[in-house]
């Protein structure tokens, strides 16, 4: 019991104390504490539509959301400033998802009359429009992306988000990946979209993400993560862990912990062995963890993120996916 609901008990009884109070209102105050009980249940904002989907973590550490809600969305067309040369459509999607609306930019090739679908989740600090160089790529390679404008644009903190678990409350990571999830319901909706032919890209902190969210989400083929990794939290013995339940949260939101539930979804990691952020080694960790089907491919560039070396095995293991 919270101290704020013990100090009105106790304000309560001090109204009450040194008064008597007849029969009939003493049958008349309870019926009117049983109508706001009813009142209570009936609009406690938890029960509404609106509400936040709930979410569970078991006791080995993995998340879970129940089934989810129709997507609900806006669509906006807009000048195409990014590749004005092309043909592409543009368009500026806004998406409920936990009582948030997120926006996301819609990038659908020309000539195509059903495309093959990704959804984008840029690294942390980067918006949708930064991320448009990617996407008209892939564009011109003939799939259609729905990039996300992230929550905190991608950057979280993982102090505060397991205080957040701690208390019973949802860690800001577990609504990114959730986000993910209700982008895949968004362009599996959008007419000009193969449903049957969806995946998920994530560069660096969004690859992490998409791990996630490809483990959550059965009917996306694959996962391509450009310049990510998990953290390496299997190997923490959770008997020797003083937090237990720091643990379970710190596996939850760990890629790696995620990896044998991507079958039959394909794992495809593509890294720098000089990058900047991530180390190779990292990477190689987390892929190793990975059942098939799984490809990983390397380029030697002394950076963080997509670059063009990277396009070959890009396309190559997209036709694989998609195509």
């Amino acid at each position: 019991m919270s101290r704020q609901s013990s100090g009105k008990k106790e304000s309560k009884r001090r109204a009450f104390s040194g008064t008597r109070i007849s029969k009939p209102s003493v049958f008349f105050l309870g019926f009117l504490l049983i109508l706001v009980g009813i009142f209570g249940v009936m609009y406690n904002p938890s029960n509404s539509a609106g509400a936040a989907a709930p979410w569970e973590v078991s006791e080995a550490g993995t998340l879970y959301f129940p089934e989810r809600e129709e997507p609900v969305f806006t669509i906006q067309e807009i000048e195409d400033i990014y590749a004005p040369e092309n043909s592409d459509t543009l368009k500026l999607l806004s998406f409920e998802s936990k009582g948030e609306n997120l926006q996301a930019l819609l990038r659908i090739p020309g000539n195509f009359s059903s495309s093959p679908g990704l959804v984008l989740l840029p690294g942390a600090g980067v918006s949708k429009e930064a991320e448009q160089g990617l996407a008209a790529e892939l564009s011109n390679m003939g799939y259609a992306t729905l990039t996300l404008d992230q929550r905190n644009l991608g950057v979280i903190s993982i102090e505060r988000d397991l205080e957040l678990f701690k208390a019973g409350l949802e860690p800001v990571e577990y609504t990114m990946v959730y986000d993910a999830l209700k982008a895949s319901d968004v362009l599996a909706a959008q007419p000009e979209i193969d449903p049957e032919r969806l995946a998920i890209l994530g560069e660096s902190n969004g690859g992490r993400v998409a791990i996630l969210a490809c483990a959550l989400n059965p009917s996306l083929k694959g996962i391509i993560g450009i310049s990510t990794s998990g953290y390496g939290t299997e190997e923490i013995d959770s008997s020797l862990a003083d937090d237990p339940e720091a643990y379970r949260f710190y596996r939850s939101i760990d890629p790696d912990t995620y990896l044998l539930n991507l079958s039959p979804a394909k794992f495809v990691q593509i890294h720098s062995f000089n990058d900047t952020v991530i180390s190779h080694d990292q990477a190689l960790r987390t892929f190793a963890l990975a059942k098939e089907p799984k490809a990983m491919y390397n380029v030697t560039e002394a950076t963080h993120g997509y670059t063009a070396s990277m396009r070959p095995y890009l396309e190559k293991e997209l036709a694989l996916l998609l195509n």
